[in-house]
């Protein structure tokens, strides 16, 4: 099996997190599951990271449109499954319908098993811009009574980045206190909402916070993955080719309409 785990920051850019994200990957993918991990052109921002502009939906737009359209190169390049790996889950909606290979959310995919198993959520994030797209996204997955607490992280860029250079403990410090208000709000579980502080967890060995399991989105999305291609292959549950929203026109006229409005976006260029 072979999934396109898509994510925003630029390969090389940060090698201990490039590092991080591989040795996750590589320890909780199945056997014969192959993990490959795709970034944003490495012209799109000239820092580390693109903190400066996923805070922006004018950014954002542009963003969706090339993880949507990375989902269909990936089912013609013959990948099983296809994952938006941020928090905002940018390009997930449009992906859905424009690839037929299971398509699969970072934040969407923690949501939805958390309610499912009954569990009041807090989320933790670090970027206060990122708070109302987050917050959106729930309120249109229709998850709003699951989700007891939003935290923004006091100080939690600074420990972002210290944790990035090997010191982790301002991080873990804002991140556990930032937990107990959630817990007081009613969470029952925490789920980083962003996708660096994840890895941080992960690498940190960190599963728990004041007390309340905390999830790993990534991960999960990797492994819901790997069940929903299991799924489909034996045709317990499949994606829909029926009505508006996922049947696709014929492969020739898709392909027409790629050439006129997007170039040699989607010929490899």
């Amino acid at each position: 099996m072979r999934i396109w785990f898509h994510k925003h920051t630029v390969e090389g850019r940060l090698p201990l997190l490039d590092q991080w994200y591989r040795e996750h990957l590589d320890a909780i993918a199945a056997p014969g599951t192959v993990i490959d991990i795709k970034t944003l052109p490495a012209d799109t921002y000239p820092d580390n990271t693109p903190f400066g502009l996923v805070g922006h939906h004018a950014a954002q737009v542009l963003f969706s449109e090339h993880f949507a359209h990375s989902a269909l190169q990936a089912e013609r390049a013959g990948y099983d499954a296809w994952i938006t790996a941020a928090g905002q889950d940018p390009g997930l909606r449009d992906a859905r319908h424009l690839a037929a290979v299971p398509t699969l959310g970072y934040g969407e995919t923690a949501f939805f098993l958390s309610a499912l198993t009954g569990h009041r959520f807090g989320l933790l994030g670090f970027m206060p811009p990122l708070e109302e797209p987050i917050r959106a996204n729930v309120s249109r997955y229709g998850l709003e009574r699951s989700m007891a607490a939003y935290e923004v992280v006091p100080g939690g860029w600074d420990g972002v980045h210290r944790a990035l250079d090997g010191d982790g403990d301002q991080f873990l410090t804002a991140y556990t206190e930032a937990a107990a208000r959630a817990r007081k709000a009613g969470a029952e579980i925490i789920i980083p909402a962003e996708g660096i502080p994840n890895e941080i967890f992960w690498h940190l060995g960190v599963r728990e916070l004041h007390g309340m399991p905390v999830v790993d989105p990534a991960g999960l999305a990797v492994k819901f993955a790997e069940l929903t291609v299991t799924l489909r292959d034996l045709r317990i549950f499949s994606r829909s080719d029926a009505g508006y929203w996922f049947h696709r026109p014929p492969a020739e006229i898709s392909q027409h309409l790629e050439k006129v409005f997007l170039g040699s976006i989607l010929q490899g260029a």
